[in-house]
């Protein structure tokens, strides 16, 4: 008889380049460890192709940027009347896609683990029907998960809804108090159905087998020790909890293999003297917003290189592609011209984690999400916190209230971010004795996040914790 095959690790991504990014990192340390592993990727049905029409071209770049990783996308499930929200939309296409994610699990000869993203909760069903152990990557802020695993017993024992609550403080096991208005805009409303879906969600996260976090102990040890600790389940037991980042890309050169453009001017600058924008790959502001920002950046004195990308023509569809930005027409006139010896505009995309790691990157403007985050506190670099949506306004008060890794950009929640509180932030970072306190501070978050990946560091021995519980303890060490 043949020997049974290696066992394969199946990663279940949902859609979106942000979700798809840590599956692929974490599919690195898997192959690195000499475990077999494929990546099982959603396709979007035809009646969804305008909501995601960006999908299919990022799993390519990601195929094509990692040929040792095996990609393996699931056929369409038929989906003929679909929601018109978007984000039900994909939460529908992830329970749609279980029937065909069953069937690739049950063709394979071997499968140790199914490990999911959050928003594949539905997929418990196929690992149970394919009597195979399920885990959860969760890959925003161990922060996030205390709040949001805490929300079924919250909305289970008050009354009302957090849309209703403005500013008032929500307290949750582990985290910060959250001002209500900060939660994510699917559970604000307790009678919408998409609030009444996430909390489904949530309250089957605990039939996992664990639940691995794209984080490090040092960064957020108290919302760590909450869920050990079982204090945001109080009704039943939590699944064993492995912080096993910061996992990221190691950064990316041209398609051409070019050093980009924006890596040459940070040469040519002072050490620690350039502020870095950017919103992320969806992140949108309006015309208005960007010229606040361009007179803000412009009456701070400070160098700068900034990412501005087209405003979409629906911000409720800031999903879409975009054309490239025209600079001429989004920022003041002059602009261009008066900055030209201090600043950088670049359109639509720029190499973040190099941007981050370089000498010249003294502070980071950014949206919250929480890829940049890890990015921004492994390179040392402080953070200006402007929050757009989905968690990352819970990572907004994450970062400055808890971690103490950042200030907020006032005017977040208004309808413009003034050019004076630009100004304010970026002087105050830049300036004065807060910047500097938060320099110190991120010097040593970044020094913990390389201890926790190294050898016998805390990331590094849960990932090995983790291989045990798939019974594979003999894949300790990294492979050449």
């Amino acid at each position: 008889m043949e020997a049974d095959p290696d066992p394969t690790v199946v990663l279940h991504a949902c859609l979106g380049v942000g979700h798809l990014i840590p599956m692929v990192e974490l599919a690195k340390l898997l192959l690195r460890r000499g475990l077999a592993v494929v990546i099982a990727v959603p396709t979007p049905p035809a009646s969804t192709a305008d909501f995601f029409s960006s999908s299919a071209p990022a799993v390519d770049r990601m195929a094509a940027a990692n040929p040792s990783i095996s990609f393996h996308h699931l056929p369409p499930p038929e989906y003929p009347d679909p929601d018109p929200d978007a984000f039900l939309q994909m939460l529908d296409t992830m329970r749609l896609t279980v029937p065909p994610l069953l069937a690739f699990l049950r063709s394979l000869p071997s499968v140790a683990a199914l490990v999911l993203d959050l928003f594949c909760v539905d997929a418990l069903d196929a690992a149970t029907a394919a009597g195979v152990p399920a885990y959860f990557y969760y890959t925003s802020s161990v922060g996030d998960l205390a709040a949001f695993l805490h929300l079924p017993h919250h909305f289970a024992t008050t009354e009302g809804s957090l849309k209703d609550m403005g500013k008032t403080p929500l307290r949750f096991p582990g985290v910060p108090p959250i001002p209500a208005s900060d939660m994510p805009h699917t559970v604000l409303d307790r009678a919408d159905r998409t609030c009444a879906t996430r909390l489904g969600h949530y309250g089957r996260i605990p039939e996992a087998r664990g639940i691995l976090i794209n984080s490090y102990e040092w960064l957020e040890a108290r919302s760590v020790r909450a869920l050990r600790e079982g204090a945001c389940i109080p009704d039943r037991p939590t699944p064993p909890v492995y912080c096993i980042g910061p996992l990221m890309a190691k950064g990316e050169e041209a398609a051409n293999g070019e050093r980009h453009a924006c890596l040459s001017w940070l040469d040519a600058q002072p050490e620690r003297s350039v502020v870095f924008l950017c919103f992320g790959s969806l992140g949108a502001v309006s015309v208005k917003q960007l010229k606040e920002i361009a007179r803000g950046l412009e009456n701070s004195g400070h160098r700068f290189l900034w990412v501005v990308r087209s405003p979409p023509q629906d911000p409720a569809k800031f999903f879409l592609p975009r054309p490239e930005a025209d600079l001429g027409m989004l920022l003041p006139e002059g602009f261009m011209e008066r900055t030209r010896d201090r600043g950088m505009v670049v359109t639509s995309w720029a190499p973040q984690v190099e941007v981050l790691r370089h000498a010249a990157t003294a502070a980071f403007v950014t949206h919250c999400g929480w890829n940049s985050v890890l990015e921004a506190a492994s390179a040392g670099v402080p953070m200006l916190c402007w929050p757009q949506y989905a968690e990352q306004r819970m990572n907004k008060v994450l970062l400055v209230d808890g971690m103490q890794l950042g200030v907020v950009m006032d005017g977040y929640d208004e309808e413009l971010v003034k050019a004076e509180e630009v100004e304010k932030k970026v002087r105050l970072v830049m300036e004065f004795e807060e910047g500097k306190k938060l320099r110190d501070r991120l010097t040593m978050a970044k020094e913990m996040a390389a201890e926790a990946l190294a050898d016998g560091g805390s990331s590094s021995l849960a990932f090995t914790e983790f291989l045990k519980d798939l019974n594979f303890g003999n894949t300790t060490k990294d492979q050449a």
